[in-house]
């Protein structure tokens, strides 16, 4: 299945070809050239108040669902710098550290979302920016049931609850 189904230099229609150790892998007949699959790369987290010991979860665009912070991953900038951007940006916080969680794909906006956890050691500084309508602090049990249901903040919340809380 191509995902991609232009050519992103020409603009011609891809089709499938065979690439030898590669598979079927898209194509374009005009450039002569294989074009493997582009999407978009963002990161979210998982920010975690250590001396409360709560997840912060946050609602945007009008929307009523409890998510996680997120956002795209500028081109040049490493996941790390994304996760550092995003929560100075979106909560004007700063985080003490941050931990790899997980990937997942997520197809309605053809994006990797790759998933961190952010340790904050200090949330006094926190004021949100015009992205978030409001935000709450939960424990780490209330997370799972308030977070979005079927969602991938919640995919990413209940590995994050697996692996560390449980």
């Amino acid at each position: 299945m191509i995902v991609q189904k232009c050519c992103p230099e020409c603009g011609s229609l891809l089709i499938e070809k065979e690439l030898d150790n590669e598979g079927m892998v898209p194509y374009c007949n005009s450039c002569k050239e294989y074009r493997f699959p582009m999407y978009n790369v963002a990161v979210s987290m998982i920010t975690i108040d250590t001396k409360n010991n709560n997840v912060l979860l946050i609602q945007q665009y009008g929307k009523k669902d409890n998510i996680l912070v997120a956002g795209y991953v500028n081109i040049t900038e490493s996941l790390e710098n994304a996760v550092y951007r995003e929560l100075k940006e979106e909560m004007n916080l700063i985080p003490s550290r941050i931990e790899f969680n997980a990937t997942k794909y997520f197809p309605k906006t053809n994006t990797l979302m790759c998933n961190f956890i952010a340790y904050m050691e200090d949330i006094s500084k926190l004021k949100t920016n015009n992205e978030i309508d409001s935000f709450n602090w939960f424990s780490f049990i209330d997370g799972l049931s308030n977070i979005k249901p079927d969602s991938t903040a919640k995919y990413f919340y209940e590995l994050f609850y697996e692996k560390y809380v449980k």
